[in-house]
């Protein structure tokens, strides 16, 4: 059995319950990654999960859906609502393309555990059923980006599907760069050059 570290409180920062949940979801993740590192993805289960994290089998369906996910390291993806707002509303620059970059770097830059979610990804490299997992969580998040796009361009906007899928393909781009380049900084990083590049391409 692990221990499971819970973080120190920082000033304005959350509170003794939510620093308890999150070092106990990070145990969870934890324990479901060593075991499957060590002998493979199809050898994690639950039970053993849990047993290594100290927790029950109630409090690990608390946290995740499917063992999948816990090795994936999928973490909820908190968004400051008035970074949202001022999206929606046109800001911060009235650019788009420069305020998509604004708005998804806030987001990747605020991911926790956001190096447990990188050794996720590279799980599932070895794995197309947790690939597949994964990519059906980001598509989770295609709904709440869709309003904030249809809120900012109009409701009636036609392009705003278009503009979602570009941005969900720019946040896939950026995790895969960063985890190619060795995982050194944040996904947000290469949120520009990877725009860059796709404004390249459709100029071209």
């Amino acid at each position: 059995m692990q221990k499971t570290d819970v973080a120190p409180a920082v000033p304005g920062g959350p509170g003794l319950r939510e620093r308890k949940k999150a070092a106990c979801r990070s145990a969870l993740i934890d324990a479901a990654q060593a075991i499957a590192a060590d002998r493979g993805v199809e050898a994690v289960t639950v039970e053993e999960v849990c047993e290594r994290a100290g927790v029950s089998a109630r409090t690990f369906f608390n946290y995740f859906d499917t063992k999948d996910d816990a090795v994936l390291g999928h973490v909820p993806w908190p968004l400051d609502p008035a970074v949202a707002e001022a999206f929606a509303a046109g800001g911060p620059t009235g650019v788009l393309p420069h305020d998509v970059v604004h708005l998804l770097t806030r987001v990747l830059d605020g991911v926790p555990d956001r190096d447990r979610m990188m050794r996720g990804l590279s799980l599932a490299r070895q794995e197309p059923r947790l690939l597949s997992r994964h990519l059906a969580w980001l598509d989770q998040h295609k709904d709440a980006l869709l309003e904030m796009v249809r809120r900012r361009l109009g409701p009636d906007d036609e392009r705003s599907d278009v503009a979602t899928m570009l941005v969900l393909l720019l946040v896939h781009t950026a995790i895969e760069r960063r985890d190619r380049a060795g995982g050194d900084g944040s996904p947000g990083d290469h949120l520009g050059p990877a725009l860059r590049d796709l404004r390249s391409l459709i100029s071209a």
